[in-house]
């Protein structure tokens, strides 16, 4: 057996280094001057070439900071995840729906910063596409919910041929190697339930619905219970009640 070696004392700097630029980054997020690299050298008291031995451009420093951000807040939807049996993977789903809310609507610059839409700057190099943690706590507890409720998924063949095509190599943070070839069209149904979380979600973050809708949670509720239908869990409603009335004023 191999045994990994430790760390040298180089090593071991470099990696405090690195971790104090993020967390002075991710503390000037709020700051009104915004986030740079400049900054970030400055509230460190190094020199903007020190700082780039480190970072080798504010993209590069976006994406260590997001990636921080990111592993943080997994392990927050992880916590919710828990609060819930295993056996009852339709309550785990809602407590991280509504944990990734909470975060959110708390954390607004975060969440604009790490969910800025990483697909759409990869797609030309798919190998390049952050594993985002966050979407993989949704994606392991969809396909649990499936196992147990065995929704009905689409027929490959009745979808549109861009979807199709997409299927074949699909570019979402998840393990597919379990799902079966009869069962592809899952992943559709993966996608088009992120984007209804994180689309309603991103709606709330950043205003552009009536703030009354925000402050009651209405527009999430519905969500959920348009889900709920698609996830087969929509006759579970009534038990799951007095949870979401929790979550949602918590």
């Amino acid at each position: 057996m191999t045994t990994q070696a430790e760390p040298t004392r180089r090593e071991r700097q470099r990696q405090a280094t690195l971790e104090e630029i993020v967390a002075v980054a991710r503390g000037l997020l709020t700051d009104p001057a915004g986030l740079s690299l400049r900054a970030v050298a400055q509230q460190m008291g190094i020199t903007a070439p020190a700082l780039y031995r480190y970072v080798a451009s504010y993209q590069d420093l976006v994406h260590l900071v997001a990636a921080d951000i990111d592993a943080q807040t997994a392990q927050r939807l992880v916590e919710a995840r828990e609060t819930q049996p295993d056996h009852d993977p339709a309550a785990q789903i809602l407590c991280v729906a509504f944990a990734f809310r909470r975060w959110a609507l708390t954390h607004r610059e975060e969440f604009g910063l790490v969910f800025t839409n990483p697909i759409t700057a990869h797609h030309h190099d798919p190998d390049a596409l952050p594993d985002v943690q966050t979407g993989r706590v949704f994606t392991e507890l969809l396909a649990r919910v499936w196992e147990k409720y065995q929704f009905p998924v689409p027929a490959v063949e009745d979808l549109d041929p861009a979807v199709v095509a997409v299927l074949d190599d699909p570019m979402i943070p998840a393990d597919l190697d379990d799902i079966p070839d009869s069962a592809r069209g899952l992943i559709w149904v993966f996608i088009r339930s992120w984007v209804a979380c994180y689309g309603t979600v991103t709606m709330e973050v950043f205003g552009h619905c009536d703030p009354r809708i925000i402050e009651t949670g209405a527009l999430f509720r519905d969500m959920i219970t348009s889900q709920s239908a698609m996830l087969g869990i929509f006759d579970e409603l009534p038990r799951l009640q007095p949870l979401i009335d929790r979550e949602l004023t918590r």
